[in-house]
């Protein structure tokens, strides 16, 4: 008897990892053992963090920027047009402006995107913000976070969860990790990704449809003024990441002239 079940516990072990591989991809063939729900739950955690913590996050408010908030939202809606947007329809899709002289901006699951006045006002045109919006909305529909997530814990935490001996366990990363997933650290080969689906997003709209090249080629002109943020240190080389934007861009033939709204200019001037 004991022979008998020390051979057949490996095989439910074996067989049930294999159930939840194969049960585990999401709408975009991405293996996450996380649920959609689990990206929400997550997200909102996050929002509420960083909402709760003024000094690291001084978010502009609604109420006072209603217009600002209003021209970010109306580009945000022409990237969701993009039937390559898988999760378009489940997440919140909300942006919100940091007020800090910063070059960045940063997604976390849910649909939650922030971005710093530093950024936008270092850009020169929508085009280029819509590039970096359609980048961060890959990073979300794409599921960036939660697949770092996992990565981060390893094989013991799939098969808890795949066999159900711990039903609290994805409740207990959001509660831990709900603080630090602002800063979590995309892989080379997200970076990457994320800058290819931005060109396919950007496709569907009357933007430059590789627009996300611009603010690396802006930093590449510039490089010798102020050098280079510390964040691109850990993403790919700038100029490989735009060879690899104008490579897909071409590779699907979409248009690369620039809209460029005179608006633009109005929107970072109505910023702090």
């Amino acid at each position: 008897m004991t022979n008998s079940k020390s051979t057949i516990k490996p095989q439910i072990l074996i067989l049930s990892f294999m159930l939840m591989l194969f049960s585990s991809c999401d709408k975009n063939n991405n293996f996450n053992v996380f649920s959609i729900e689990d990206d929400k739950q997550l997200g909102l955690q996050v929002r509420d963090e960083i909402a709760g913590n003024p000094q690291e996050f001084p978010l502009l408010s609604l109420e006072e920027y209603p217009e600002a908030y209003a021209y970010l939202n109306n580009i945000v809606d022409k990237i969701l047009v993009s039937e390559d947007v898988g999760y378009r329809d489940e997440f919140a899709w909300e942006v919100r402006i940091i007020d800090q002289d910063v070059l960045n901006a940063f997604a976390v699951p849910g649909g939650y995107i922030y971005v710093y006045t530093g950024l936008i006002k270092y850009l020169d045109n929508e085009d280029d913000l819509a590039g970096v919006l359609a980048h961060e909305i890959a990073h979300v529909d794409q599921r960036h976070s939660t697949q770092q997530l996992q990565k981060q814990y390893g094989i013991q935490i799939l098969l808890s969860v795949a066999l159900g001996n711990d039903a609290g366990q994805l409740e207990q990363i959001a509660g831990a990790l709900a603080g630090n997933l602002a800063g979590l650290k995309f892989s080379r080969d997200d970076e990457r990704e994320a800058d290819r689906y931005s060109v396919h997003y950007l496709e569907e709209t009357d933007y430059q449809c590789n627009a996300a090249f611009s603010f690396f080629q802006k930093m590449l002109d510039n490089e010798e003024a102020g050098g280079t943020p510390a964040f691109l240190s850990t993403h790919p080389d700038p100029k490989e990441r735009i060879a690899d934007i104008n490579a897909t861009a071409d590779e699907i033939g979409c248009d690369k002239t620039p809209l460029a709204p005179a608006s633009y200019q109005d929107f970072k001037n109505s910023l702090p």
